[in-house]
């Protein structure tokens, strides 16, 4: 085991490495950037504006509204080249791509993400401001699901074509079918003093009072602010899990060796939790990092904007927006490292579910 614990951990550099490369590569190609960004507000903002951004950059700012500098940028007509230049420097665009991205991995292997283009504050500390809110969520919501689904999608296998299967798969079908955000508004609407209830709060993730609360009382008032936005995630996410967890329990039902089982006097709970259960849940724990990362990062975007919540979903989004680069690149680094790092958790997790798994006989 320890042997390919080290493959994967040594696997996960040349991932890495391919990961950054492609999107640098198109980054180089997509239309628009921080300089581009930078002039069309110039060009929008008038002469004063171009003191304000050079005096930023922290260098010379006399660059001024003149005749045609002649830039190979868009918009760029009017301004002194030698502006254009400074904003070049002050964003690293002042040297060749492929110097960039090899400072840009030296710096990443050592977790230096820069600072910000436009929120002038290092990235790292940015992250770190937002993760505790995507982690709350993606959390939260995924063990929310599982919690539901795996239950249910246990009993419907077991009352398969019963009226119970039936209605519930209408509910799980009708909960796949509406996204998330939906859910949020309705929830909005009953509970938090849309139109009927007000129980729940609007926003944030504690009160105002957080500091002068004990520690039960945090903890409350903590659970009481993620209770909707959790509940509108895992309202549509539970609906695929369930369904997994359903046919991949027919499927172990169904085998020969379930027959000889009952054949041997076992009773129907011990069929299930005792041969059934590790076989079929393979599947369903296959599919737990997806659903973790996905949460954690990309799934809470509309999420955290109808709570109010400034987690990581909402920082990418207004990263690439604004065309933070380095917000953009760290944010996908860090992402793609917990996706590997959960995957691998995920193959662990195999052999303690079934300890038949041995990954050392596979080939390096």
């Amino acid at each position: 085991m320890l042997s390919y614990i080290a493959r994967r951990i040594a696997l996960m550099v040349p991932t890495l490495f391919g990961i950054l490369l492609i999107s640098f590569v198109i980054v180089q190609f997509a239309p628009g950037g921080p300089v581009e960004r930078v002039i069309a507000q110039l060009q929008g903002q008038g002469g004063n504006a171009s003191d304000r951004v050079g005096g930023g950059s922290g260098g010379d700012s006399g660059a001024q509204l003149g005749g045609d500098s002649g830039s190979s940028y868009r918009g760029a007509q009017g301004l002194d080249p030698a502006f254009i230049k400074e904003l070049e420097k002050q964003f690293g665009f002042d040297k060749p791509a492929h110097e960039r991205f090899l400072k840009m991995l030296g710096d990443y292997a050592r977790f230096d993400f820069g600072r910000s283009y436009f929120r002038d504050a290092p990235v790292l500390q940015l992250i770190r401001e937002k993760l505790p809110v995507s982690i709350s969520l993606g959390l939260w919501m995924t063990l929310l699901s599982y919690a539901i689904s795996i239950p249910l999608g246990i009993r419907k296998a077991v009352k398969d074509g019963s009226r119970f299967d039936t209605w519930t798969s209408a509910v799980v079908i009708v909960g796949y079918a509406i996204p998330g955000f939906l859910f949020a508004i309705l929830l909005i609407v009953l509970f938090a003093g849309g139109s009927f209830w007000q129980i729940f709060p609007l926003r944030g993730l504690h009160s105002d009072n957080w500091e002068q609360l004990s520690l039960i009382g945090k903890a409350v008032d903590y659970l009481w602010h993620i209770a909707l936005p959790v509940t509108a995630m895992a309202l549509g996410a539970f609906a695929t899990s369930t369904l997994l967890t359903k046919n991949s329990f027919l499927d172990e039902i169904r085998k020969q060796y379930v027959l000889t089982a009952r054949m041997k006097g076992l009773s129907e709970r011990g069929v299930l939790y005792g041969h059934v259960f590790r076989n079929a849940m393979l599947i369903v724990i296959a599919g737990f990092p997806g659903a973790f990362v996905s949460a954690l990062f990309a799934g809470s975007l509309l999420i955290e904007t109808i709570f109010s919540l400034d987690g990581l979903g909402l920082l990418s989004f207004e990263a690439i927006v604004n065309r933070d680069y380095p917000v953009v690149f760290a944010n996908l680094y860090i992402f793609s490292l917990i996706g590997l790092i959960v995957h691998l958790i995920t193959d662990l997790t195999y052999t303690w579910v079934d300890p038949r798994i041995d990954f050392d006989t596979r080939e390096a």
